[in-house]
């Protein structure tokens, strides 16, 4: 992906909490990343300095995407499952370890509250995972202050100082039974269920009570773990209690286009999303339902215990497209994952229109505007030419093709140089402008609306007294000068030539500077392969035998001429050279070789005086 399309999609990410997926330029996903607004989120990735280890995940980006979720934590369990799923490179990277986190109550007579990485079947209960240990430990620090588990290895007749600090029943000092602590577990559990008026209430008592006794300290402890346990009360729709494999499609209209959003949720956990972006011509039911059943049959999708569809599609012809349990559930967990697949399928389709917009300003919508600034018709096709030689040696020209504001490679043409001798930059062009613009009366061709020389006033007057003058044709005609740093800097256009005012940051600009950057590249390119070319046969010219077919061989396999003169006969009569041939070949660059190291044992000028 380009950087000016990742710009255009940062632009539209919204303030909404999600997920991010970064890809590499394979489409691999190599971070899964979650945020509370990702607009802001994933944006940081690409603005200001990071350290080494963000600027080695940031160089790999080449491409992102994103899940939108109704609060933080569902997309903080959205991440596990999104991380579990497809392994991400950088998420492996930066974990501490290769296993996930639990909160485990041990099967203790006296319990304790812990953080562990290994789930065992002796007993204890264990809650998670969660994404890494900080976020477990953070939950843990939570509990530890509601409830008064063991943490210390004291024995059982002697406090600590969390019993001080009344987060600890001390066993026997406070005369607590094995139940008591069961009792506690079971609320622990119930508070992560999300089971959590009750001690809701009671804290909000003792808040109340260590006011009223002014105790503010106090009450202020209790207001705060009010306020931690409101963060964690958000009930999570992206993992179900059943663990059952479903799919859940959602879907978004919008100006002849269709967008369905496939959830796949597997063993209670969305793990993964599909994607389909397409236009529609009947009706958007109907056509949801033709997508519903090539979905199963072309697409060799395993199909789930359970289907949930949003409540317009009908549901007897949905039945008779797939094989398994289907719903369209009104109220509840599933009613919502129903509208966050609408709701996903509603940003990805705003964003594709988004993005059309913008590339429309870059291309038509800046041919548009370069033809009203100029006071043309709207230049829907521009041809560009540039000169390019080193000191008159291999001569070229090349043209590029706009159309519409995007480059048309297929019209690209090259040109060599055939009447100009030495290096003269207005004679190869008006010897190319000749023959293009001649072919183009000659054969009918499409005709530019605009002509753009990179070059200032010489140029431009050339190009006139060819297209204008000789071929009478009356193409606008302009021209594009650069600055010390080879840089676009000004557009010369009129009669006389006059410097046209363009603002720097106007999408007319950026698309002279793309052409003028392209026709540039284009001629260097074609330039170094004809140079390269000439020097090759150059050295292999007046050898008896050796045709063009049989330099091109040796140029397609070894290369270059050292690489020919260090292989072996045997090598060079395996391409179908004969061997007197060969022989020849060999003795020639030897004599070459033999004559440069004569030449630079010359005394030089300055010597001999």
């Amino acid at each position: 992906m380009s950087n000016a399309l990742i710009e255009n999609k940062l632009a539209l990410l919204p303030n909404s909490p999600g997920c991010y997926l970064h890809k590499n330029q394979q489409g691999t996903i190599i971070y899964v990343g979650k945020a509370k607004n990702l607009r802001n989120r994933v944006r940081s990735y690409f603005r200001g300095s990071h350290d080494t280890k963000t600027e080695a995940l940031i160089s790999e980006i080449a491409d992102f995407e994103f899940i939108v979720t109704e609060s933080n934590i569902e997309a903080l369990l959205l991440e596990i499952n999104l991380i579990k799923e497809n392994k991400p490179k950088y998420n492996i990277m930066l974990k501490d370890d290769k296993s996930y986190p639990f909160i485990k109550i041990t099967n203790d007579y006296y319990p304790r509250l812990i953080t562990t990485r290994q789930v065992k079947k002796d007993g204890a209960l264990y809650f998670g995972p969660y994404p890494d240990v900080g976020a477990a430990n953070e939950i843990k620090k939570l509990l530890d202050r509601i409830f008064p588990f063991k943490k210390c290895s004291n024995p059982a007749n002697k406090v600590c100082f969390y019993y001080h600090l009344h987060q600890c029943d001390a066993h026997t000092v406070t005369g607590y039974d094995h139940q008591h602590f069961m009792d506690m577990a079971e609320e622990v559990s119930n508070f992560l269920k999300g089971q959590d008026d009750k001690i809701l209430d009671e804290l909000k008592v003792k808040m109340e009570t260590a006011a009223q006794g002014l105790e503010f300290e106090r009450a202020a402890e209790y207001r705060d773990l009010l306020q931690a346990i409101a963060t964690l009360r958000t009930k999570q729709r992206v993992m179900a209690k059943d663990l059952q494999n479903r799919d859940v499609f959602g879907y978004a209209v919008h100006q002849g286009w269709m967008c369905v959003q496939v959830f796949f949720v597997r063993q209670g956990k969305l793990i993964e999303r599909d994607v389909s972006l397409f236009p529609y011509y009947n009706d958007a039911e109907d056509d949801f339902l033709t997508y519903l059943g090539q979905f199963y049959q072309e697409a060799n999708h395993l199909v789930p215990n359970e289907i949930l569809l949003p409540p317009d599609v009908d549901l007897e012809s949905a039945q008779a497209l797939v094989a398994t349990k289907i719903r369209q559930p009104q109220r509840g967990e599933k009613k919502q994952l129903v509208n966050l697949a609408n709701k996903n399928a509603q940003v990805s389709l705003q964003q594709k229109f988004d993005l059309l917009e913008k590339n429309f300003e870059k291309t038509q919508g800046a041919v548009e505007n370069l033809g009203t600034v100029l006071g043309i018709p709207t230049p829907y096709r521009i041809e560009a030419f540039d000169n390019s030689n080193i000191m008159g040696t291999s001569p070229v020209s090349a043209m590029v093709v706009f159309v519409n504001g995007v480059a048309s490679k297929k019209e690209y043409r090259k040109y060599k140089i055939k009447t100009v001798v030495g290096p003269d930059d207005y004679a190869s062009m008006r010897e190319v402008l000749r023959r293009r613009y001649s072919r183009v009366i000659r054969e009918n061709l499409p005709k530019p609306d605009l002509i753009i020389m990179d070059g200032g006033q010489g140029q431009v007057s050339v190009a006139k007294e060819v297209v204008h003058g000789e071929l009478g044709l009356s193409i606008p005609i302009a021209g594009l000068k650069k600055n010390d740093r080879h840089q676009t800097q000004e557009l010369l256009f009129g009669d006389p030539l006059e410097v046209v005012e363009l603002g720097r940051q106007s999408q007319e600009f950026f698309l002279l500077h793309r052409i003028q950057d392209e026709v540039h590249r284009f001629a260097i390119s074609f330039h170094r392969q004809v140079r390269s070319k000439n020097s090759f046969s150059s050295k292999l010219d007046g050898i008896e035998g050796l045709g063009p077919k049989r330099k091109q061989a040796l140029l397609k396999q070894f290369k270059s001429i050292p690489k020919i003169q260090a292989a072996s006969l045997a090598e060079l009569q395996a391409l179908g050279i004969p061997q007197a041939v060969a022989q020849r070949v060999k003795d020639k660059l030897l004599e070459q070789d033999e004559g440069q190291e004569e030449t630079s044992k010359k005394p030089s000028n300055k010597q001999k005086e």
